[in-house]
């Protein structure tokens, strides 16, 4: 599975970012790009679903939103925690 890419398919239907997920570096800001904060909800949404996971409440701020890095940081360590 390649979270990366799952995570631009997601961001991809966002309409901030339709057509040009595919663009955007790991380290883009997202919020700056056009991502609000009911589009980081539905963000969250479709990841806890596509990954079958769940975010804390440590990982529900800006910070974790930001990027496609954080994102991909934040998805992975909650792959593992679930996977052990």
């Amino acid at each position: 599975m390649n979270i990366t890419q799952a995570i631009r398919d997601i961001l991809g239907s966002n309409e901030a970012f339709a057509g040009k997920a595919d663009q955007l570096s790991e380290d883009d800001s997202l919020f700056d790009m056009g991502l609000d904060s009911f589009g980081s909800v539905q963000l969250m949404l479709a990841l806890e679903e596509r990954f079958s996971v769940e975010f804390p409440d440590a990982l529900l701020n800006r910070k974790s939103f930001a990027t496609i890095r954080a994102i991909r940081d934040a998805v992975s360590t909650l792959v593992r925690q679930e996977a052990a």
